[in-house]
């Protein structure tokens, strides 16, 4: 099924397999791929785990390939289908899933993320809901020019279905006509010195993906650190003795592109590698993970324009920032003979100001005051801000901006049951958010100030390439009056992993 779903997706190139193209007869330099051969170059389908074997790629070009596409394919990514063209590559990877949602409420659609719960009393919290979808099925090709001077460059193509529809797209055509979108597209160079990410990538702050919690909920789940978006990275991994050090730095899109400045994190994280467990990042990142723990911090600017109809003039906030650590344990250990009886903590702590975006769906209600209207004209005047929903607001007097502030942590535990060589697991996780100053900013009804979230998951592997989960969920919200609305969730889920 593997080489038959490489071979549909790139009919062309597969239908020239094995084929033999002579190129021009000068000889190459050893060092340089680009220069003509005297060999003939041969189309080859075959797997990242037999280019290794055969020497084809060194063991850092398989290591990096592990690192981009470990959470989407997991234990899968050693077979991933790999078209070779002479000693180019590309490797296809990703998944089909298909779920199937209950809800108590009608609050969300099948990615709940901060989603806000609606209010008990109301018609949404008093009826149920029901959903069947494929838009979180994701699919991504891997590119690799062949090594160059100890220099190695990759690209990276990721894409689900989870992009925005017209807001009048009919309810039919939000889950069978789901939009295409972009998750990663980067180019990354590796080098002795430095490694460079140029494109759109995991953000830095939380060093994603690497503790994201294991749920059959599509990510991110309430509370969790997960978002991705345009960067410029520079990265140096160390590995003195049995430890990895690694170190990063990045500019960013910013979250408000007329603040006119770039947003900025950095960050570092140690691993000791021979402390490992068996961990799952989202449904289908399964892999042997060392114990390493994460510091990342994020600085960023925003200019909001006066609070007028009619503004004339920009007036700077004050500067977002965010701090987080995250952790990996394995408390009973695991390694690649022995994946039964393992049990890994993860852990995440994060504190920011403006950072709502670096969650999902995350604005807590909040909004800017109504203008003045003294001569109580009609339609009202109204202000019209330039920045997202829930990052920067003004206060009450219409002159200062309040950043919004946002504090989280997320805790989960996955066991792999015994006998069962890690294909069967359960995992339970639980979330909390608060923040200090959103019920100073907006109708108390309308604004959120807490939220918890916790579930509980079953795992089974029916085969190395199919997955089954299921989960229960529980989501409560906080709204400043006191409401304290209640959704729970049953999701069951399918996975076709390549």
């Amino acid at each position: 099924m593997r080489t038959f779903l490489c071979a549909t997706v790139l009919t062309l190139a597969c239908a020239t397999a094995h084929a033999q193209v002579q190129p021009p007869a000068s000889a190459p330099s050893q060092d340089d791929p680009h220069k003509p051969s005297a060999h003939r170059i041969a189309v080859e389908l075959t797997t990242l785990d037999l280019m290794r074997a055969k020497g084809l790629i060194s063991q850092e070009e398989y290591d990096s390939a592990v690192r981009d596409i470990g959470d989407t394919a997991g234990t899968q990514t050693g077979d991933a289908p790999t078209l070779m063209l002479g000693r180019w590559s590309t490797t296809l990877y990703g998944f089909v899933e298909a779920d199937s949602i209950f809800d108590s409420t009608e609050s969300f659609n099948d990615l709940a993320g901060n989603t806000q719960i609606a209010r008990t009393g109301t018609y949404q919290a008093n009826n149920h809901r029901f959903m069947f979808g494929v838009r979180n099925s994701r699919i991504g090709f891997r590119l690799r020019a062949p090594e160059y001077h100890k220099v190695r460059a990759s690209a990276m193509l990721e894409m689900d279905f989870l992009g925005n529809q017209p807001p009048n797209a009919t309810e039919a055509a939000f889950f069978t006509n789901p939009t295409f979108r972009i998750r990663h597209f980067n180019l990354k160079v590796e080098t002795p010195i430095v490694d460079v990410l140029i494109g759109q990538y995991w953000q830095l702050f939380g060093w994603q993906s690497t503790y994201q919690p294991n749920s059959v909920e599509i990510q991110g789940v309430p509370g969790e650190v997960y978002s991705r978006t345009p960067q410029i990275r520079l990265s140096k991994t160390l590995k003195p003795g049995p430890l990895t050090l690694e170190l990063a730095a990045a500019i960013m899109r910013p979250p408000q592109r007329d603040s006119s400045y770039p947003e900025g994190q950095f960050g570092g994280r140690i691993a000791f590698n021979k402390w490992t467990g068996l961990a799952t990042t989202g449904s289908t990142g399964t892999a042997i993970q060392p114990l390493s723990i994460a510091v990342t911090a994020d600085v960023r600017r925003f200019a909001l324009p006066e609070f007028s109809a009619n503004p004339g003039k920009s007036v700077d906030s004050p500067i977002g920032w965010g701090v987080a650590v995250d952790g990996l344990i394995p408390i009973l250990p695991a390694r690649p003979n022995k994946k039964g009886n393992a049990l890994t903590l993860t852990a995440e702590y994060a504190y920011g100001v403006g950072t709502a975006d670096l969650y999902t769906g995350l604005n807590g209600g909040v909004t800017n005051p109504a203008l003045p209207n003294p001569t109580m004209a009609t339609p009202a005047p109204t202000y019209t801000p330039n920045i997202d929903p829930g990052l920067a607001v003004f206060n009450m007097n219409g002159i200062n901006v309040d950043l919004i502030q946002w504090q989280s942590y997320i805790f989960g535990l996955q066991y792999y049951l015994p006998g069962l060589k890690g294909r069967g697991w359960i995992s339970a996780n639980y979330s909390h958010m608060d923040s200090n100053n959103s019920s100073s900013h907006g109708a108390a009804n309308k604004v959120r100030f807490k939220e918890d979230w916790a579930d509980v998951n079953l795992f089974g592997d029916v085969t190395p390439a199919v997955r089954i989960g299921l989960e229960y969920a529980w989501f409560r919200d906080q709204y400043v009056d006191g409401n304290a609305p209640v959704n729970h969730r049953v999701q069951l889920s399918a996975f076709y992993l390549f």
